[in-house]
């Protein structure tokens, strides 16, 4: 089922009520993003136990997006993702009820954000799939973009707000806040028409998971240039993921940076996010997409280094959104090109290959680079991302696979 061509992606009335539902939920996860590490920062005062966080959000998401991804192409996707926001929802309402009567542990909030990442793992495999069939396949670069616009404009402005709220009040605000957005989200995306798969199956037997999971690994590594990207991204996720989980703590620590300045400087990022955002829908197809995405690398990892030498807090914010502007272009563009080429029955369990191989590196990142924080300093593993980061740019930008792909 694929959407005829439309004159941009906001005159299609279902993806304008879509486009809601998910701008509710973003500003709900801008909120969560700033509010439980730094909650977790003031209870351990560890960058190990902060990078932990991100840790138990990325972990079951990436294990379980091939799952998601086989959900995906099987199942009603509005459903699914309806009842994704349902659980978490009832799980930050579970946190903020924990926090205000004085139950809260860390391991509680490690255990509350694997529960929303498996929720997402399945979410976001409707959300990649559902997009040729509400604007077309030629759109898809422009509705990700738009997507990926809303996500970082609601970070721009959710961190400030969150770090103030942590600052005056702490995190129940933030958490209540959270599970309020989802709410919103099921309400939008209840007035959305179908979503696909134009004849949902049902869930997969075990045997055809393990199958679907075979398939989308058998499309993502049968094709050059999406096998490419993805090692290209295997390790660029591992140095900037690495990075930013010991963000809170390098700020902290370097700069003397308060709750609300730290949220300031997240906003500052998001804002970055915006421009990368609407760039890549403005560029989109008017140049070859591997030159596009090298040009985004170089530039990437040359504005990255000064953060290294950074005088002020503020100056270090300023080149992290130049270098956030940059990485959601690639984001937006790689995210884009997958859906022209993937052939629409398979988005989602290829999408879900995808995200569980580019993800693998994050979890050794984190701790590898929350070790090196803890037990050197964050400005020691601060300098080893940046210039990981460099180096694995450098040889992406020289892959023929990545630079030469014009599709």
């Amino acid at each position: 089922m694929n959407a005829p061509p439309i004159r941009g992606v906001f005159a299609s009335p279902p993806f304008v009520r879509y486009f809601l539902g998910q701008s509710f939920s973003y500003v709900g996860d801008g909120l969560r993003t700033i509010a439980l590490p730094l909650l977790v920062f003031h209870l351990t005062g560890s960058a190990l136990s902060t990078g932990g966080a991100f840790i138990a959000e990325i972990v079951p998401f990436a294990l379980l997006a091939v799952v998601g991804g086989s959900f995906a192409d099987r199942v009603d996707r509005r459903a699914m993702m309806i009842a994704c926001d349902a659980v978490r929802c009832l799980a930050m309402i579970a946190l903020a009820v924990l926090f205000a009567t004085h139950h809260l542990t860390v391991a509680l909030v490690y255990a509350g954000l694997a529960t929303i990442s498996a929720c997402a793992a399945f979410f976001m495999g409707g959300q990649s799939s559902s997009l040729p069939s509400l604007v077309g396949k030629e759109n898809t670069t422009l509705a990700m973009s738009a997507l990926v616009g809303a996500e970082s404009t609601s970070n721009l402005i959710a961190p400030a707000l969150g770090g103030m709220l942590f600052t005056v009040f702490g995190p129940l605000p933030a958490l209540m806040a959270n599970a309020a957005t989802y709410l919103a989200s099921q309400i939008s995306l209840s007035g959305v028409p179908a979503l696909g798969p134009e004849r949902p199956v049902g869930p997969p037997t075990l045997r055809e998971l393990v199958a679907d999971v075979r398939l989308g690994f058998r499309t993502l590594f049968g094709d050059a240039g999406m096998r490419a990207q993805a090692i290209a991204a295997l390790a660029l996720n591992t140095l900037g993921f690495g990075g930013y989980a010991i963000l809170i703590p390098f700020l902290k620590r370097d700069f003397a940076a308060t709750d609300a300045q730290i949220g300031i400087f997240f906003s500052m990022s998001a804002a970055g996010a915006v421009i990368g955002s609407l760039l890549a829908g403005r560029i989109n197809r008017r140049w070859p997409f591997g030159k596009m995405l090298a040009i985004a690398y170089a530039i990437d990892a040359v504005i990255f280094t000064p953060i290294l030498v950074a005088p002020n807090i503020w100056f270090a914010a300023c080149f992290w959104m130049l270098a956030s502007a940059a990485a959601t272009f690639e984001v937006s563009q790689i995210l884009g090109w997958r859906l022209r080429v993937i052939p629409e029955a398979l988005v989602g369990r290829t999408f879900g290959a995808v995200r569980l191989f580019v993800l693998l590196g994050i979890a050794p990142g984190v701790l590898g680079f929350g070790w090196i924080a803890d037990h050197v300093s964050p400005y020691a593993a601060m300098c080893a991302s940046a210039l990981g980061f460099v180096l694995i740019a450098g040889i992406a930008i020289a892959s023929p696979a990545i630079r030469d792909e014009a599709r």
